[in-house]
């Protein structure tokens, strides 16, 4: 009974011990200390590769529907559908990918779903005029590279980092990427003026991009060994409270998950709000200048790069579940603040739709910096890479269908869209609350 006792108050004193370690470790974290998260994050080298990687992806992915249309000659329809079945079909390599995830593959992953998007530039600058089954495989490749890079990432990053850590270095990560993903975007715009010639020139300086960012991340030479414990156990990480059934680092039961996964499809449609919710609604609804729109957009990468690690971070405190169900009930909240902003026409609605988005950026921090790491925290060592392909098919799935739906409600008016949005965020919320 002693002896138990014993044992009780040294778990308890060890814990309090690890907040406390946490604590003072990450308290200047999101201030200072970047090169810890540079570390918890895969190292420097791996730190340059998603920052090239974004980079390349910025100049080309947000104008993939402008190059079929200006280069190959393709019409807007054609275009847009080929790159839907290349989206959806990408999803259909997940299963394979957790698969060799689970055998221990880490840096290589990373730097075959790289590759990959190579071989899709590759296709896409011999694709002749006119010919838009070429364009389709290109985008069939692009789209496998961009579904498996998510799940290749986070397994690389929860193999070098557990806990609490774990979870900033993914948000970094994420701010990286978007950093990135931005810069790129506004280095392309400046280039449209050069036509079809410019856009050639920069799919092709993504694809070496691609191909050196790829080279860096497989030097990077992270694999995970069967059988052996991960960066940290498994459950222990929360230290605001547990998450779900606690699962050993290797041979402990895999925890449900169905329902974050049905609910992890509805809120990534928070996703695509920025992009094609808001400036459809200011288009068609308020009749505004696309100059809001660019704002929103601005606002959003900004308020992501700037505020996705000190969240992560402030957040630490509470349990990611229900970090994650705040997240829902943030994004409900700005899905009808979009409702009401729209209800003041043409006049004072565009501003008050751009302040009502930094509402919506906001649950889309909490969302991003905390989905990913409760899955990671809940599968065992074994299923991580299987649980982590599960999450992305969810992920995938959602941004396929949530273009489709929004487009579907905004012609029936506000309600429909902001009121739909809304119901079903929330009701998700509860489920994960639960």
């Amino acid at each position: 009974m002693e002896a138990a006792s014993t044992k009780t108050t040294s778990r308890a004193t060890s814990r309090a011990g690890s907040r406390i370690r946490f604590r003072t470790r990450f308290r200047g974290t999101s201030r200072f200390d970047s090169r810890t998260l540079i570390r918890a994050s895969g190292g420097p080298r791996y730190a340059v590769a998603l920052a090239v990687d974004a980079l390349g992806t910025g100049l080309l992915r947000p104008f993939l529907l402008l190059y079929g249309v200006t280069v190959l000659g393709l019409s807007a329809p054609a275009t847009g559908t080929a790159m839907t079945v290349g989206v959806v079909a990408g999803l259909v390599c997940m299963p394979a990918l957790g698969r060799w995830l689970d055998r221990g593959a880490r840096s290589s992953a990373v730097a075959a779903s790289m590759l990959v998007r190579v071989l899709g530039v590759a296709l896409l600058l011999a694709a002749p005029a006119g010919h838009v089954w070429l364009f389709a495989a290109a985008a069939l490749f692009l789209g496998i590279g961009n579904q498996a890079w998510p799940a290749a990432h986070a397994a690389l990053v929860a193999t070098v980092s557990h806990g609490r850590e774990r979870d900033a270095a993914l948000a970094w990560g994420r701010a990286l990427r978007n950093a990135g993903l931005g810069a790129g975007a506004l280095l392309a715009t400046a280039c449209l003026a050069g036509g079809a010639t410019a856009l050639q020139a920069l799919a092709a300086v993504t694809g070496l991009s691609y191909l050196a960012a790829a080279a860096l991340a497989w030097s990077v030479k992270v694999r995970a060994h069967q059988g052996a414990s991960p960066a940290g156990p498994a459950g222990s990480a929360d230290k605001g409270g547990p998450d779900g059934p606690a699962a050993d680092g290797n041979g402990g039961p895999a925890p449900r998950t169905r329902a974050l996964l049905a609910a992890n499809v509805v809120y990534v449609f928070c996703l695509n709000v920025p992009e094609i919710a808001l400036p459809l609604v200011l288009m068609t609804q308020l009749h505004a200048s696309p100059v809001w729109s660019a704002a929103i957009f601005v606002a959003n990468t900004v308020l992501v790069v700037a505020l996705q690690v000190p969240v992560t971070v402030l957040m630490s405190r509470f349990p990611r579940r229900t970090v994650l169900a705040v997240a829902g009930v943030v994004l409900t909240a700005s899905y009808l603040g979009f409702l009401a902003a729209t209800s003041l026409g043409h006049g004072w609605g565009p501003p008050a739709v751009v302040a009502v988005s930094v509402v919506c950026t906001l649950g889309e921090i909490l969302y991003a910096g905390t989905a990913t790491a409760l899955v990671t925290d809940l599968a065992p060592t074994r299923l991580l890479g299987r649980a982590l392909a599960r999450f992305q098919l969810s992920t995938g799935f959602g941004l396929a269908v949530s273009p489709a739906a929004i487009t579907t409600l905004a012609p029936h008016g506000p309600a429909a869209l902001w009121g739909t949005l809304a119901a079903a965020t929330l009701l998700s919320a509860a489920v994960i609350a639960r």
